[in-house]
């Protein structure tokens, strides 16, 4: 993990150096496709910053400050309006989300910072496996499963590029933040995993009976 600690000093040295290069590049009214080389390098730095530290992340375990009665549909809505504001939405998020679930909550024992950021991530990998087709809309379905024990089931449908695992691959930047969530998941004692077109998170779930009453949509 030094190694990783080291990688990402030097890389943020060399934003650093760009950043500052950059504003002597406005002060001088360099053409336009010098400007933009060196944008393409910043984002270039951080998302190679970003990708070591989701590293380092992977490789610690994670401490859930979990809260009862967490609503996994809450979460998810609040995660595919990050993708329909103009204003916050930008590359992989210019999208839109359709949400198709059940009426009822979805709660269980959760952290839901570090769950909101999983399925964020999650999210837009599965954007972009949407491809480029005009239509940038993805359908996230949940729904709960009724068996031993109540679980929620979150999935996104109608993907394309599922050549490989994204939850098991470090082989780019969004392989490895949705193995970092895939591993968050787990720590909920959950699981993901991919299915044809299709990635599926699955998240235990306290009774109906009691989320119900939570939400205070019944009386006790």
């Amino acid at each position: 993990m030094q190694i990783v600690h080291d990688l990402k000093n030097q890389l943020n040295g060399l934003k650093l150096y760009a950043t500052f290069l950059r504003k002597r590049l406005e002060r001088s009214a360099r053409p336009e496709d010098e400007m933009e080389t060196i944008n393409k390098l910043i984002a270039g730095l951080d998302r190679a910053a970003g990708d070591l530290s989701t590293l380092v992340q992977y490789g610690r375990p994670i401490e859930l400050r979990r809260q009862v009665g967490v609503d996994v549909q809450k979460i998810m809505r609040t995660v595919a309006g990050a993708f329909s504001q103009p204003s916050r939405a930008s590359g992989p998020l210019t999208g839109a989300i359709i949400i198709d679930a059940e009426p009822l909550p979805l709660a269980g024992e959760f952290d839901p910072t570090i769950l909101a950021d999983a399925l964020k991530s999650i999210s837009v990998g599965a954007m972009k496996m949407r491809g480029h087709d005009e239509n940038r809309t993805l359908r996230v379905s949940l729904r709960r499963e009724k068996s031993e024990k109540d679980t929620a089931v979150i999935e996104w449908h109608e993907l394309n590029n599922l050549d490989h695992d994204p939850f098991k691959s470090f082989a780019g930047s969004d392989e490895i933040r949705m193995s970092f969530a895939a591993k968050v998941i787990e720590a909920h004692g959950g699981s993901a995993e991919q299915r044809k077109k299709t990635l599926s998170v699955r998240l235990p779930l306290t009774s109906l009976k009691e989320s119900v009453e939570r939400a205070g949509t019944v009386e006790t």
